[in-house]
């Protein structure tokens, strides 16, 4: 695989399953078996419902469907022995392929980070190894503690390792587990955190408590590299869905991120008092604005109304910008938080282990524990809400349509069971095994 394929969904061939007419049932039973090619018919048809849409000429019934390109070959050869074939056919202009993200290895684990907010288009970059490390950056930094992070190591291991067996069902999080827990203990180190200003380590950068100013800019400046990163992925996704014009007017595309960088170039500009830095900021802030102005007034159709319109879409934007940035302040104020928690459980237990140890111990198991599930939620909580909001709304405009591969509907319960009066010998019949061709079991 190359790192173009990569990036991007699994490629999609447009195809037409054709087989003799007499054998187009054996042949599309086949192909529902494999469980790889979506037809126009709803994903559980029938296979009479499928066998309809065919189309039927001098005997050879052909039909029309998207599949994965790596799975063409291997369905090719196993329809040949019954009379079938698969031919690969031109995309239709203006139509869209289905998408389907890659699940193999840890982006099995992964992936469900960015299904959750929407169906990435075909056309797009498939942002999710991006994403998770933008997810895991902001958890640690809202969840700085290296004892914290090593609890949630622990939990890690338990869901790689399925221990205790109930956790079987959500092995797929171990890799966010690991990621949080191994940002959170460098931030940790940072903060000199471990379960609370316990001075077990030394602080390494600032005590969040003692230097909060220094950590709001810290977040802003994490926030800012992420939101450049989101107009990078974007204006590559907006040429992808519509060429240059999307790519260059669209406030998720070049013109926004020109008035970003513009914006980002004055405040840097005036900081440091450097008046040619801010004088070039301004430039390329209102080239932004110009070019945004131009699409919005292009979508409203123009005149007086249409240029109201873009008007108040383009105040939107230079809003919007702004508040976006600024909800990055949450990385700084959470990891307030929590050094907050922890600087209030470890006094609790340092005033109370000279009279009572036993309740200071208490304190401290308790007090960590309900630090580390209510902020652990919370935190992750809010990191999922920037990633949404703050990033996908500048890398995605648009929804795609996820590839739903037909396979024949499996048999109800009542079709299964024994009928009654059979006696002991009677042994219900089992719905088939999935096909290891099957995007759902082992994807592409």
């Amino acid at each position: 695989m190359t790192w173009r394929d990569a990036l991007q969904p699994v490629r999609m061939e447009r195809i037409a399953v054709v087989a003799r007419e007499d054998s187009l049932g054996t042949v599309l039973r086949l192909v529902a078996d494999a469980g790889v090619v979506e037809f126009s018919t709803p994903p559980d048809a029938s296979l009479e419902a499928v066998s309809e849409t065919a189309t039927i000429r001098d005997g050879v019934a052909a039909l029309a469907g998207w599949m994965p390109a790596t799975s063409v070959s291997e369905l090719s050869g196993r329809l040949v022995a019954v009379g079938g074939a698969v031919v690969r056919l031109p995309r239709p202009r203006g139509s869209e392929a289905p998408s389907l993200l890659r699940s193999r290895g840890l982006r099995r684990s992964l992936s469900p980070l960015v299904v959750a907010y929407g169906t990435v288009p075909y056309s797009d970059i498939d942002p999710t190894p991006l994403a998770a490390a933008a997810y895991i950056l902001m958890f640690g930094m809202m969840f700085g503690d290296v004892g914290h992070g090593l609890l949630l190591l622990g939990a890690a291991a338990g869901l790689f390792l399925r221990r205790p067996r109930w956790l079987a069902r959500f092995r797929r999080a171990w890799p966010f587990a690991a990621g949080a827990g191994l940002t959170s203990m460098f931030f940790g180190l940072l903060y000199g955190e471990c379960f609370g200003p316990t001075g077990l380590i030394p602080v390494l950068w600032l005590e969040p408590l003692a230097h909060p100013l220094p950590l709001l800019l810290a977040a802003l400046g994490v926030g800012a590299l992420l939101l450049g990163s989101a107009y990078l992925l974007g204006i590559v996704n907006r040429w992808r869905e519509g060429g240059w014009p999307v790519a260059l007017y669209s406030p998720a595309g070049i013109a926004g991120a020109a008035v970003f960088t513009g914006i980002g170039l004055v405040l840097a500009g005036w900081y440091s008092r450097l008046a040619w830095l801010t004088g070039a900021g301004g430039v390329i802030a209102v080239s932004g604005l110009t070019l945004a102005f131009i699409g919005f007034l292009a979508e409203a159709g123009g005149g007086a109304s249409g240029t109201a319109q873009a008007v108040m879409q383009l105040f939107d934007v230079v809003v919007r910008l702004g508040a976006n940035l600024a909800s990055f302040a949450r990385l700084a104020a959470f990891g307030l938080t929590h050094a907050a928690i922890g600087s209030v459980v470890w006094q609790g237990t340092t005033g109370l282990w000279p009279a009572a140890p036993i309740a200071a111990v208490a304190v401290f198991i308790v007090g960590n524990a309900l630090a580390l599930a209510v902020e652990g939620l919370v935190v992750g909580i809010q990191a999922l809400r920037l990633e949404y909001y703050e990033l996908f709304s500048r890398v995605f405009q648009i929804e795609g349509r996820p590839f739903r591969p037909w396979h024949l509907p499996l048999p109800s319960e009542e079709a299964v069971s024994c009928p009654s009066g059979s006696g002991e010998g009677c042994t219900p019949s089992t719905p088939p095994s999935r096909s290891p061709l099957s995007p759902s079991s082992s994807g592409p």
